[in-house]
């Protein structure tokens, strides 16, 4: 089905009912092979798709219509310039439905505006858009006598050296540029390795770390906002006295089967909890050796054996 509308569409169907003694598909079908494009024709009038060559400003509304825009335009032939046809376009604007005519002039080479816009006139400074600015009709005219042109060559041969240091150094950089291929590639290549080895290096760090990403390279502010940072000396106040009470602890307090009298281990729990935080940092320092709790500690455990021992 789809080849079928193809074919139609490239009017390349040919029905059952046509026969070759009846000329071609148009002739057959009582049709243009322009269809609706060529319904003026008999007038002179094509039907074609103008472009807008320049921006405008519609004589109806007062509205702009921009160079490139496209419209159904009438095409038909006024005159000719010398061996060349002028051409005339009318269109509708699409604003106002405001008729628009347009022709060639081959004369000058652009589009002349006939009725129903204004052409909008744009001027501008060749300095400020840094474009070259050519010499008039008049001047070209002057330039064919050869002592004005010897005159105004001077004035040239100065701008030409003005310019010069600019257009060598642009030269220049073109030519350091396109001149060695090798050495181009070379250093882009060794830029390429040196970003990849600075890639796994980051994210063998951050695998170290136990992160699973890539960690951004440290900058001078991070250092700093790091510094500003103050930690709590609370969590290791505790924690050293929290470790000084587990070395002062006897290792028989919690066993089994022990038969030390709860009058005695409420004594050693007593004594246990009077340790001071200062103490407790000393003891870990070396500097405070509790010689009378050693004492205590191990004539309990002597005690303890003895009981033991009596038992068995």
């Amino acid at each position: 089905m789809s080849s079928l509308a193809a074919a139609r569409a490239d009017n390349f169907y040919y029905p059952p009912e046509w026969d070759p003694s009846q000329g071609s598909l148009n002739k057959f079908h009582g049709q243009h092979a322009l269809r609706e494009r060529a319904r003026k024709l008999d007038q002179g009038i094509l039907i074609i798709r103008f472009e807008m060559p320049f921006n405008i400003w519609c004589g109806g509304c007062n509205s702009m219509i921009a160079k490139g825009v496209r419209f159904n335009a009438e095409k038909k032939q006024v005159g000719n310039y010398y061996s060349t046809k002028i051409w005339s376009f009318t269109m509708k604007s699409a604003c106002c439905r405001h008729e628009i005519v347009i022709q060639t002039d081959p004369k000058n080479c652009e589009y002349v505006i006939i009725s129903g816009a204004q052409k909008k006139t744009e001027d501008f400074d060749v300095e400020d858009a840094e474009t070259l600015e050519f010499p008039a009709d008049e001047e070209r005219g002057k330039l064919a006598d050869p002592f004005y042109r010897l005159e105004h060559q001077e004035k040239d041969l100065k701008k030409k050296k003005e310019a010069e240091p600019v257009l060598v150094r642009l030269q220049r950089l073109s030519d350091s540029r396109h001149s060695d291929d090798y050495s181009l590639n070379k250093s882009l290549r060794a830029q390429l390795r040196s970003q990849k080895k600075r890639v796994a290096e980051e994210e063998a760090a951050s695998r170290r770390r136990g992160l699973g990403m890539r960690l951004l390279p440290s900058t001078e502010q991070d250092a700093a906002a790091a510094a500003k940072v103050k930690f709590s000396s609370k969590f290791d106040k505790n924690r050293r006295d929290k470790r000084a009470l587990i070395n002062a602890e006897t290792i028989f307090s919690g066993a089994s089967g022990s038969s030390m009298p709860n009058k005695r281990r409420m004594e050693l729990e007593s004594k246990r909890r009077k340790i001071s935080a200062a103490a407790a940092s000393n003891l870990l320092s070396g500097g405070f050796k509790p010689s009378s709790w050693s004492q205590s500690t191990t004539s309990t455990s002597r005690r303890k054996g003895a009981s033991m021992s009596v038992r068995r």
